[in-house]
């Protein structure tokens, strides 16, 4: 058994209103500078649809992930070193511009300038990487809120052998909203392509990130993720991704998506796993049991030799303790209503969520649901215009039973709390029904429902003793922001991600302040924690 820590995310699917919040502020915290205009960290699909970039599930075009070989031996999709050595200088598998979108501004200053008299001066379309004028034919989130499903959504990989049962038109579907992030897999694949070993996976915390120093922006790390959340910088020419914040991480804090997060969706907690089981796992032959498999990695934080082993390893006590508190290992490991999307890329993904039930109760209250009744939830569920062989698709490799069971599980939740509300009997075999108890249910509930921000994020600060060698990774290794002239080598002011800018300086309101490039003290809105006074947040009033 080799312990390891790892920090992880659940989103509850059912709470995400489709606002683009935790893009906004992820996009201005991490890529608002030239060269990164189309990149986005974070982004908010609608499902169904084509995703970001277009059609990237689409695995057999993109060859991102993993595969097993003849022998049952993990290889990459992509190919081997030969084959990348074959094809360095061209990388036939990376998406063109065009399935992410070019980035359009406009050409305002033709109406500002335009001579008076003229008549309807319109402000053209101009691409934000070229400064031409385009078309625009595509870009991210064009098919949001289901805005162009009737034209696109029908290709969506997910949907592969539910043609005959899904109808796009707009009165016969349902949506849902997927937020994504770099996964930080326990097995990525961008690692394991990237041929100058500029990608890298913290060993203290399992966050992937990018060596800006040794990229050489071969770019096969965006073609070989499956999720395609790796991009290129056109400026800099190198890699970038999502870093995790792990600046706020070090500090105790939540990521900024996860902070800004209007719905309350997100979920941030450390896992236990062992590191000597994840290849085993990965190569599990059957991708319908990869969601088993990646369970049977993680440890009980409570088991004593689970214990004994993490402080061998040299896990902090502390850590040990989040590990027991997080919400992550409570959503994914003891409730299991969270699941990993799509498991059989085989990278072990670390970004889990809890399926929708909305629509679910909708239609079946529509249809006389009894809510003391999970079964008959089912019967309604197996009828939905969106399959739960789609939802199966996108997070346990087509095995639906394991979405049923799910689905069933949140559908509890919902009889008992609201038969206790209403002063209604509950069947004594439903827990049972459901492979869990009431007080579990009930725990359940609370997580889902009404837990506070302590209970969302338990993250445990880096330790003191441990300070030299992040600062040496900072330094040395600062993932897609350091250099010359600020964020990303090219932009203006403090790197956003630096720990002077977020670690908590002992006084309430948490990590507000700090040091602008001017020597002035700013206050960070980004990092408050809503305790104390924040100067700046309104006007200050006219003295006379």
């Amino acid at each position: 058994m080799r312990v390891m820590a790892q920090t992880a995310m659940v989103m509850n699917l059912d709470k995400c209103i489709g606002c683009h919040t935790c893009s906004v502020t992820c996009k201005q915290t991490w890529t608002n500078r030239p060269g990164t205009e189309y990149i986005y960290f974070n982004n908010v699909e609608t499902k169904p649809g084509l995703g970001y970039p277009r059609r990237y599930e689409d695995q057999e075009q993109w060859k991102g992930g993993w595969k097993l070989d003849g022998k049952g031996r993990l290889q990459l999709r992509a190919g081997g070193r030969l084959r990348k050595l074959l094809s360095i200088f061209y990388n036939p598998d990376l998406p063109p511009i065009d399935d992410y979108g070019d980035p359009w501004t406009y050409d305002y200053q033709t109406v500002i300038n335009a001579p008076l008299g003229t008549e309807n001066p319109s402000a053209h379309s101009i691409s934000a990487l070229t400064g031409r004028k385009m078309d625009m034919s595509w870009g991210s989130n064009w098919d949001d809120d289901l805005a162009g499903s009737g034209e696109h959504a029908a290709t969506d990989p997910d949907l592969a052998g539910l043609e005959d049962r899904v109808k796009m038109e707009f009165e016969q579907v349902f949506m849902f909203y997927l937020p994504r992030i770099c996964e930080h897999c326990l097995n990525p694949s961008c690692v394991a392509s990237c041929p100058s070993g500029a990608m890298y996976k913290r060993e203290e915390d399992g966050i992937v990130l990018v060596d800006q120093d040794r990229c050489r922006g071969w770019r096969y790390c965006v073609s070989g993720c499956p999720y395609k959340k790796v991009y290129f910088n056109h400026r800099t020419g190198k890699a970038e991704k999502c870093t995790h914040c792990y600046p706020r991480i070090e500090a105790g804090q939540p990521t900024i998506c996860s902070e800004t997060c209007v719905g309350r969706l997100r979920y941030l907690g450390l896992v236990l796993y062992d590191a000597d089981k994840v290849t085993e796992a990965a190569a599990t032959p059957d991708e319908q049991d990869l969601y088993e498999a990646q369970l049977g990695v993680f440890l009980d934080p409570h088991d004593p030799d689970v214990q004994v082993e993490a402080a061998r390893a040299g896990i902090p006590a502390d850590w040990i303790d989040a590990a027991k508190r997080s919400p992550v290992y409570s959503l994914a490991v003891r409730h299991r209503v969270a699941l990993p999307l799509h498991p059989e890329y085989r990278t072990l993904p670390m970004v889990w969520y809890i399926p929708p039930l909305s629509p679910v109760a909708d239609v079946v209250h529509a249809a006389g649901y009894d809510e003391t009744d999970p079964d008959r939830v089912f019967a309604t569920i197996d009828a939905l215009r969106i399959p739960v062989e789609y939802l199966a698709n996108l997070f346990t490799a087509g095995k639906a039973e394991t979405v049923r069971t799910v689905l069933r599980k949140l559908a509890a939740v919902r009889a008992v709390m609201r038969a206790g509300q209403l002063g209604l009997d509950v069947a004594d075999d439903l827990p049972a029904s459901v492979g869990s108890d009431l007080d579990e249910l009930d725990d359940l509930y609370r997580l889902l429902a009404i837990a506070k921000y302590d209970d969302r994020y338990v993250i445990p600060m880096a330790h003191a003793e441990d300070a030299g060698r992040l600062q040496a990774q900072h330094e040395q290794l600062f993932c897609s922001l350091d250099g010359e002239g600020g964020p990303g080598m090219g932009g203006t002011g403090p790197p956003p991600g630096s720990v002077e800018s977020f670690h908590p300086a002992g006084e309430p309101g948490g990590s507000h302040r700090f040091r602008a490039g001017d020597g002035s003290t700013r206050f960070n809105l980004l990092g408050w924690d809503g305790r104390g006074s924040a100067p700046g947040l309104f006007p200050e009033a006219d003295e006379s």
